[in-house]
């Protein structure tokens, strides 16, 4: 009699059964990595070396482990004015520092390479598609965006930003300020403002090259331990808001299409 319960619940996709199965992690991290044509090689090296140097530093895998299940979900992929799925390296689950050395090494072993554009949106809509579609439950889900300059192509960043945090994704975002543009404004607060969003989402700037690292370890443990730094960026009173849309309207021919007169 035992045995043939047992059957019928094996069969029946039983809760014992699902719970045996369960992709449960503490959270599902997916690192967007910006690879536009305005990082040079230099910078694309240094800033892979700084992903590589944090998923193996002990910090990081003491994190994990820290985790309420003590285990992770990770990804990573990097974009420019389209996302390179040939770039992507996909989900695996980090337990321990076999795991998290497995998944430097696969991305160790990538091409570096710059593209044309910045398309932010275009690499939060593929993430929230590669979260939406994986086989993890996560008590949170995190898109990790680094990028040096604002939107420029695809969709408007906010509609993108905005329709990921509906669907229970944070967004968090990197800033590289190592060559800051005077015209579009600061990129950290462009990136407060117009890219982030979700509880505890936050910005960290980067300044020098050699702050790579560091920065980029930082993240990763705040994303894997649920903790929010202190805002480093604060408005002053009568400061203007970020304008979401100001890498759009500096990019060539972008009032083409609704004033072409203006280059009469």
């Amino acid at each position: 009699m035992l045995g043939t319960i047992a059957l019928i619940l094996a069969l029946s996709g039983s809760p014992i059964q699902t719970a045996a199965m369960a992709a449960d992690v503490d959270v599902e991290l997916l690192l967007a990595v910006d690879m536009s044509g305005s990082m040079d090689m230099e910078e694309a090296r240094v800033q892979r070396s700084g992903y590589l140097q944090a998923l193996r530093h002990p910090d990081f895998i003491n994190a994990v482990q820290g985790g309420l299940l003590g285990r992770i979900a990770i990804g990573y992929f990097e974009w420019a004015g389209l996302v390179n799925e040939a770039s992507v390296v996909n989900w695996q689950v980090i337990e321990n520092a076999a795991d998290a050395e497995a998944f430097a090494a696969k991305l160790e072993a990538r091409p570096i390479g710059t593209r044309r554009g910045t398309s932010i949106s275009n690499a939060i809509l593929f993430g929230t598609g590669l979260i939406d579609s994986n086989a993890f439950s996560g008590a949170r889900r995190v898109i990790d965006v680094s990028g040096d300059g604002p939107n420029n192509t695809g969709p408007p960043v906010t509609p993108a930003r905005n329709d990921a945090v509906s669907r229970g994704i944070i967004i968090n975002g990197l800033a590289i300020l190592i060559r800051p543009s005077v015209s579009t404004g600061p990129l950290d607060q462009y990136y407060a403002e117009c890219v982030i969003g979700g509880p505890g989402s936050f910005v960290l700037p980067v300044h020098e090259p050699e702050d790579f690292a560091i920065a980029i370890r930082q993240k990763l443990i705040l994303e894997v331990s649920g903790l929010t730094p202190e805002p480093a960026l604060r408005l002053a009173a009568g400061e203007a808001a970020a304008d979401c849309m100001i890498g759009e309207k500096l990019r060539p021919g972008f009032l083409d299409r609704v004033y072409p007169e203006l280059d009469r």
